[in-house]
């Protein structure tokens, strides 16, 4: 199997440099406002897809959608990894940091979450609810301080895996642009996998990509996790049997395993009325998003190590 051209994946020192820039990045910029939120991919290619998949579209279009939106993305930053390449070292290393700061998001992750604990302990669930609302889906309109906790520490978990620990596993494999084409199909997942009549034929092949894409980091966030639940005062055993017991009880394939695991490793019930239970005991409350948003920084600190040790020994 040939080796991928020197602009795409230059080496280990490269791209190991490239890897702990990008966190750096996330570090000082979190929030992207104004042009660079206007360019950024996970912007660019949430619109686009809804504007070239518009309800009710066939399962067809949708698959020529995904291709279409990933391909203009890829080749574009393909264009600026070669040209920086062509130029310098150094003018490479700012454009793949660039690329993989955009591919990942744990920052902003993390200060949403503490930010629903810190509300939560203050009485404000009106606040809680609010800040939550912007990391699931469902209706939290009339959900109790519980399933507040329950809903952020479940998207905390989830997020783990598409935000952070999946990118960082397609960079280690195929460089920057692995890790974006993960972002891309995250997105479109985003924008046009829904289970609703209006998007069930179209979204359906970017959902199934998106589920294909993070099959195997969901698995590893999800040990990840149960290993390192002592950090959050959790029994490692008890995290492995919920793991194993509720990781199929949510309908996506993925999302049960880091979800069920953070959930035994807490030893709380993450619920979703109506759709899943994931563990047992009470429902979680501003402790158990401490201790959670805890076990989540050992978890992306551990992928780090590992990631830079894969590095350094190929």
């Amino acid at each position: 199997m040939a080796a991928p051209p020197e602009w795409v994946y230059p080496g280990r020192e490269l791209m190991l440099y490239s890897i702990l820039l990008s966190h750096l990045l996330d570090v000082v910029y979190p929030f992207h406002t104004g042009i660079l939120l206007s360019l950024h991919p996970v912007h660019t290619s949430y619109v686009m897809s809804l504007r070239l998949a518009p309800p009710f579209s066939s399962r067809m279009r949708g698959v020529l959608v995904w291709f279409v939106v990933v391909v203009v993305h890829i080749a574009l930053y393909s264009l600026i990894l070669y040209a920086a390449w062509s130029i310098s070292r150094f003018l490479w290393l700012l454009a793949s940091s660039w690329i993989l700061k955009t591919s990942f998001s744990l920052r902003l992750l993390l200060e949403t979450v503490s930010g629903v604990g810190a509300r939560l302990d203050g009485g404000d669930v009106w606040g809680a609810r609010r800040l939550v609302s912007g990391i699931v889906r469902r209706d939290v309109r009339e959900l109790g301080p519980g399933h507040v906790a329950s809903a952020a520490l479940e998207s905390l978990a989830e997020s783990m895996v598409d935000g952070y620990v999946s990118p960082l596993f397609y960079a280690l494999a195929l460089g920057p642009l692995g890790a974006l084409l993960q972002r891309l199909a995250n997105t479109l997942d985003g924008s046009l996998g829904y289970k609703t009549p209006e998007y069930r034929d179209v979204g359906w092949f970017s959902a199934r990509m998106d589920t294909v894409l993070n099959y195997v980091p969901a698995r590893l966030t999800a040990l990840l996790l149960i290993l390192l639940s002592p950090i959050a005062l959790g029994d490692p055993r008890r995290a492995w049997m919920v793991w194993r017991r509720d990781a199929s009880a949510t309908d996506s394939v993925n999302a049960g395993h880091p979800m069920s695991a953070m959930a035994g490793a807490l030893g709380v019930r993450l619920e979703k009325k109506g759709y899943y239970k994931l563990g047992e005991g009470p429902l979680p409350g501003p402790l158990h998003v401490r201790l959670g948003l805890r076990l989540a920084v050992a978890a992306a600190l551990a992928w780090l190590s590992i990631c830079i040790i894969v590095l350094s020994l190929l």
